[in-house]
């Protein structure tokens, strides 16, 4: 039996390899070793296309739309601090998501065992 998503996933979380939770998973910002350190996984598998980014931009999105509608309903600022405050936000929130989704859509990639498509004929 396979082991449970969910450590791999906890793993990619932290920006760790999603095999053996010890070494780490990028280099930089958002680039990708070529290997763990630890467990010497070879991380050509990984390919986590747009995905970190449609959901950075999906909870991002959500919660600067909620937050900036809630703000003006309750205390009505002047829209020079809608200005100041939601870019912000949107730039602090965005880089801190990033690099976690995208070591949890890695890691997901290795616990499935995903691959690039293949026509059997």
């Amino acid at each position: 039996m396979s082991q449970p998503i969910t450590a791999p996933v906890l793993a990619g979380l932290r920006g760790r390899c999603p095999r053996c939770g010890g070494g780490g998973l990028f280099v930089g910002l958002l680039g990708l070793k070529p290997a763990c350190e630890t467990c010497g996984l070879d991380y050509a598998f990984a390919d986590s296309g747009d995905g970190p980014a449609f959901f950075v931009m999906t909870i991002v999105g959500l919660v600067v739309v909620v937050g900036a509608l809630g703000l003006e309903l309750s205390y009505e600022p002047p829209y020079w601090v809608h200005a100041l405050v939601w870019p912000l936000v949107i730039l602090v929130m965005s880089l801190g998501l990033l690099r976690p989704l995208k070591g949890a859509m890695i890691a997901v990639q290795y616990a499935s065992k995903a691959g690039e498509a293949r026509l059997d004929r």
